[in-house]
């Protein structure tokens, strides 16, 4: 818990950054529009003028901070989340599932490792800034490499390879190659019935409070008050956030909503993994569809020897757990986006499918 508290006060430093700068400097350019819109992107990231200097760590008027209450697993990454909507529009509440952005959006994402995990506001080095930009034909996804200077990211659509080293939270030396996706690879994930779409930004996983410049609060009112984000709903039928917190929250609850995140992007009616027969997404509430005593679609050493992807009260039998601590890349899932095994992730599942009980049933 010290640690998600560590990482939630670090992004509210850079948020902090921005009223700083604002402070001490000249009014700056605003956010580029037509390099948004332009049908070629630009070389360099600060070429948006998405952030007010070259480390991107002080983000341009507009251009807001925000977090997840639950997040993808990227080998245990820092992530640094923004969203920045033009003058004039606004996005559309969506109760269930990713609000509706308007022409002219960017999802920011930055991605970087702090020298000691432990102490994740010191010695950060960021990698890759993933760009989500919302066009009148859909979305695109960019993705620019930083230098090891810090002091600008280029676009790469080949993608790239990162050497990356860092001591994790137990305190293990980690090195790896950081695989920064090429344009297609972004699909992958961020796939809806063949359209790039994003993953996070749903009311679920905003509910929650976030230590602006001006104070904690909750990022919807936030969002609503700054103009971005349209009429909302009475405030006594906003979601409840689902956190995947170790510390609260019923188990069931905890693992229904790492599985939306980290797996529901491509299984589900919509997605990529459809082929699977499974719906991880949260608001599928067939047990059958989860998994449970459901048979894989084609076997193979992927299942491990083992009949279903999830064995009620054997999570040492399950094909889900199974996949999810192998590192195999013929086995592991997800199968993008991660070279460790996400322990936590895995060990939640375990908790989960051992309180099953023959109906996917489990204690609340």
């Amino acid at each position: 818990m010290r640690l998600l508290m560590e990482r939630f006060i670090l992004l509210a430093a850079f948020a902090l950054a921005s009223l700083m700068t604002s402070a001490t400097a000249q009014a700056p350019q605003p956010v580029n529009d037509r390099a948004i819109l332009a049908e070629r992107p630009p070389a360099l990231l600060s070429e948006y003028r998405l952030f007010r200097d070259a480390g991107a760590r002080s983000p341009n008027g507009r251009v807001t901070p925000y977090d997840l209450n639950t997040a993808l697993y990227s080998d245990g990454a820092l992530k640094f989340r923004y969203v920045y909507i033009p003058q004039g529009a606004q996005a559309r509440y969506n109760a269930e599932g990713v609000f509706e952005f308007p022409v002219g959006t960017v999802l920011v994402k930055t991605f970087a490792f702090a020298a000691d995990m432990r102490t994740p506001a010191e010695n950060v080095r960021f990698i890759e800034t993933r760009l989500l930009i919302r066009r009148a034909e859909g979305w695109v996804a960019y993705p620019y490499v930083w230098n090891e200077a810090q002091t600008e990211a280029r676009y790469s659509p080949i993608g790239a390879d990162v050497p990356v080293s860092f001591t994790d939270e137990d305190g293990d030396a980690i090195a790896l190659d950081w695989a920064v996706p090429n344009r297609n690879q972004c699909k992958a994930c961020h796939d809806r019935d063949g359209d790039l779409t994003p993953i996070g930004p749903s009311a679920r996983n905003l509910l929650r409070d976030f230590a602006y410049p001006t104070g904690a609060e909750n990022q919807i009112a936030h969002w609503n008050r700054a103009g971005i984000l349209g009429s909302l709903p009475a405030r006594e039928v906003l979601p409840v956030p689902r956190a995947y917190d170790p510390t609260s929250g019923s188990v069931n609850d905890r693992a229904r909503a790492y599985l939306d995140v980290n797996c529901a992007h491509c299984h589900n009616p919509q997605g990529p993994g459809h082929t699977s027969g499974l719906d991880l997404s949260w608001s599928q509430t067939d047990p059958a569809l989860w998994g449970v005593l459901k048979r894989p679609v084609a076997a193979g050493r992927a299942s491990g020897g083992f009949e279903f992807a999830i064995e009620p009260g054997h999570p040492e039998r399950s094909i889900l757990v199974h996949r999810m601590q192998s590192t195999d890349p013929g086995v592991m899932m997800p199968e993008l986006g991660r070279q460790l095994v996400d322990e936590r992730g895995v060990e939640l599942m375990r908790e989960w499918i051992a309180a099953m009980d023959r109906d996917g049933r489990t204690p609340q």
